[in-house]
């Protein structure tokens, strides 16, 4: 299979796992345990299912937020609330914002449970090596697609989602690139967040992206200005690449025929989010990023 193939997959599938970070129905559920109104929702939920860790865990897997936001809400999240509790509130958050953006009838639909067997199927398929975060949510027990489809699908593109994300982190370290750096980079192809959200977003001050660029620039990766210069955009390149390579054992696993199976009901399902508000406007260059 050509590697690719396995990035436009995990491309039309990962909007329908990151539209929970934007669901208001976080700050009800997250509240409702104890934890606080903003970005501690977030980083704890996300952490959860590799327990209480500290900042340092949260920075390493996690990689382009700045140390002082992560800072101010791990560990202080497990002192609020359980890992345990702040994964059962994620879950109905995604189950609250699933239903609201897709709707009753797609919920219901045999084109979700047929595209939550197959991303369950290829989810399964990765190997925990290297893997921190992928690992923490493989030994999570999946919703019943049965029972569930549209909570087992969230959970296998989170799956999914991380496996591959897992790989990427490998690649940037690979390139040489840091956390804001890699941002830097990636907001500069054109593609994912817009600067200005990246920038706040992530915890990070003007005056470290502009140092940030300043260093790419010493690199030759970037111009004065900060746009990619063909020795940066080569090495974007690269890092994508290798993040292909790294990133497809599930769809090798899956096959040809059931990978664009899965792409087209996740393109399917992914197209109904977007045209029911799944983001907000003014955050991404391109929607799927």
């Amino acid at each position: 299979m050509d590697a690719r193939t396995g990035r436009r997959c995990h491309n039309v599938l990962n909007p329908l796992h990151s539209l929970v970070y934007f669901a208001p129905e976080g700050d009800v559920e997250f509240a409702a345990i104890g934890l606080k109104k903003g970005r501690m929702g977030y980083f704890a939920s996300r952490a959860a299912p590799m327990g209480a860790v500290g900042a340092a865990v949260v920075r390493a897997t996690f990689y382009n937020f700045g140390p002082d936001l992560i800072g101010k809400h791990i560990p202080a999240a497990w002192d609020l609330a359980a890992p345990e509790a702040v994964h059962a509130a994620r879950m109905r958050v995604v189950d609250r914002a699933l239903r609201r953006i897709l709707g009753e009838d797609v919920i219901r639909s045999a084109e979700l449970r047929e595209a939550a067997d197959l991303a369950l199927s290829c989810a399964r398929a990765g190997g925990p090596e290297g893997r921190a975060l992928y690992a923490a949510y493989a030994e999570l027990d999946p919703p019943d697609p049965a029972e569930q489809p549209h909570l087992a699908l969230w959970h296998a593109a989170t799956l999914i989602r991380e496996y591959r994300g897992d790989g990427h982190l490998t690649a940037l370290v690979e390139a040489e690139l840091d956390g804001i750096e890699a941002l830097f980079t990636h907001t500069a192809t054109g593609r994912g967040f817009v600067p200005e959200f990246a920038v706040g977003s992530r915890g990070w001050t003007a005056e470290q992206w502009v140092a940030a660029r300043d260093r790419l620039a010493g690199r030759g990766l970037v111009d004065p200005t900060g746009a990619l210069t063909d020795a940066g955009r080569a090495l974007r390149r690269s890092v994508e690449e290798r993040t292909d390579r790294l990133g497809r054992a599930p769809f090798d696993h899956l096959g040809d025929t059931a990978t664009a199976r899965l792409t087209d009901l996740a393109a399917m399902l992914t197209g109904t989010a977007l045209a029911n508000g799944a983001f907000p406007a003014g955050v991404f260059a391109t929607p799927t990023g």
